[in-house]
């Protein structure tokens, strides 16, 4: 049995929810693979009366498609979705047998009216903890328009089809044949880059705010909770939701939680927050923040928004190293996301930049897959705490150079290797590698504020105790300010401050 007893249970229990029947097609031949794939649909249809099962020929073998009983929807999973992508699964049994998918009705009749066909692509790895928003996504839009289909394709199975594609990071998008994305994308954001923009008739009209949020991450969601408990008007403005936790894999140190995952936690966090009255306004960019008799927000639209208090909670995002190649080699062997991309690096020679935790945990976790890890750091020694430092130095295929300062990365169409500089001979040297993954730390998302509220050298916003930045009326919260400890617990502990310490100036102002 490929389903073991606690998921039987999770998913006997999911299934009872479905409303009509499906029909799965599947396409197999005489191959380990698609035995397993033969076993486990045969798995889901005893679990359920309303699962059917039907062979056919399908574009990859193997693979299956959910369907209705008498109408395609064009949702395929090329591999068996397990891991990450069981909620996907799920999600498609449950959503082709009539349960609605939770979007907004504004986005139902987006995808509705898109002109196609569209056929979608999304190469995935059952490890990777953000492949199931765009899997799900897709599987949505197929659903809901007949000229639109997609397939998850696991690249773990379908490794040949990977490496012609030189498809190095997961999720990876291809539309109609062709590279369509790479990374981490909601639903919003597909239509965007689809073309279909968000309908923001109206915003410029919208009364102005008690309190407007601005931010996607933790801090922003209790500052909105926290404000709309009070009783305030309160916005939120977001270019993207969930933030970094979304990049985050075991979360351990959540009080009260002994063990979630980053888009376990953001999910929940997101329905905590659609249980208030928080006007949400997504996918739009900051220009500029301005105090006037209330403070006005310029979106890069062209639109203003108006509050009378702003809290600050746009967080941070991964630093780049600037160095030739890092850009043009993105997504081509150059990642960010051990637990995401590793898998596609099983076996092969890659190196970590980076000597502190996130560097170490990194090189840790691939050393696992990869034939060899080389670990560089640009000072003298590590700065990861010791234990990670005893555990990554007992590691037989994990070598680290210190005094290594990344100067290049090289490649033709994938990455090929980098070059360093050793600080002590005063030399560059090549290093062959297939992957890069680099890990140095945090980079403020303050860079609209550069004129406007006072920030540190590291451009993070000086706040005080109650959350106040340089402007009355204007707060801030989380990994954007200049906090000591970037933590999850402590950025939503500072949206909440922020948060009561705006219903306060209101009171007094």
């Amino acid at each position: 049995m490929l389903l073991d007893n606690d998921v039987r249970e999770k998913l006997s229990q999911y299934l009872q929810l479905m409303e009509n029947d499906v029909l799965i097609k599947v396409s197999v031949a005489d191959d380990p693979a698609s035995h397993q794939m033969s076993e486990f649909v045969r798995e889901l249809a005893d679990l359920s009366a309303k699962i059917h099962v039907k062979e056919t020929a399908l574009a990859r073998v193997p693979s299956f498609s959910i369907n209705k009983v008498n109408q395609d929807t064009g949702i395929t999973f090329a591999g068996i979705p397990l891991g990450h992508e069981f909620t996907s699964l799920v999600l498609a049994l449950l959503q082709t047998s009539g349960y609605p998918p939770k979007i907004d009705a504004s986005l139902v009749d987006q995808i509705k009216n898109i002109k196609g066909p569209f056929n979608f692509e999304t190469y995935v790895s059952l490890t990777c903890h953000n492949c199931p928003d765009v899997v799900q996504a897709l599987n949505i839009m197929s659903l809901l328009n007949p000229n639109i289909s997609h397939t998850m394709v696991d690249g773990a199975i379908f490794k040949e089809e990977v490496e012609a594609k030189n498809i190095l990071a997961v999720p990876s998008v291809y539309l109609n044949g062709e590279p369509f994305s790479s990374g981490r994308m909601e639903l919003e954001e597909i239509l965007a880059k689809l073309d279909i923009k968000p309908d923001l008739t109206g915003v410029e009209a919208k009364e102005p705010y008690d309190v407007l949020v601005i931010g996607g991450g933790p801090a922003r969601t209790s500052s909105a909770i926290y404000a709309a408990r009070k009783g305030l008007r309160t916005g939120l403005l977001a270019e993207k939701l969930g933030g970094q936790i979304n990049d985050t894999f075991g979360i351990e140190n959540f009080i009260s939680i002994k063990y979630t995952e980053g888009p376990t936690l953001a999910a929940n966090i997101e329905e905590h927050l659609r249980s208030y009255d928080i006007d949400v306004i997504k996918l739009q960019k900051v220009k500029t923040l301005k105090k006037a008799d209330l403070i006005e927000i310029e979106l890069v639209s062209g639109a203003i928004l108006r509050s009378k208090t702003v809290i600050v909670a746009t967080g941070a995002r991964w630093r780049n190293i600037n160095v030739p190649g890092e850009a043009e080699f993105k997504a081509k062997g150059v990642a960010y996301c051990p637990h995401c991309d590793g898998p596609l690096f099983k076996g092969k020679n890659v190196a970590v930049i980076g000597g502190g935790n996130s560097g170490v945990e990194a090189a840790l976790d691939l050393a696992g897959l990869a034939s060899h890890v080389t670990l560089l750091q640009a000072s003298d020694k590590l700065t990861a705490d010791e234990i990670l430092q005893s555990r990554v130095y007992s590691k037989e295929n994990i070598t680290v150079i210190t005094n290594a300062k990344t100067t290049e990365i090289f490649g033709s169409e994938k990455v090929q290797g980098l070059t360093y500089l050793d600080c002590l001979q005063n030399e560059q040297v090549k290093l062959a590698v297939d992957g890069i993954f680099i890990q140095i730390g945090l980079l403020p998302n303050t860079e609209w504020l550069q004129d406007t509220l006072d920030l540190n050298a590291f451009g993070e916003i000086v706040v005080d105790k109650y959350g106040a930045t340089s402007i009355p009326g204007v707060f801030a919260a989380g990994d954007c300010t200049d906090c000591p400890y970037k933590q999850i617990i402590i950025s939503m502990g500072a949206g909440a401050n922020a948060a009561l310490s705006a219903f306060d100036y209101l009171i007094r102002n």
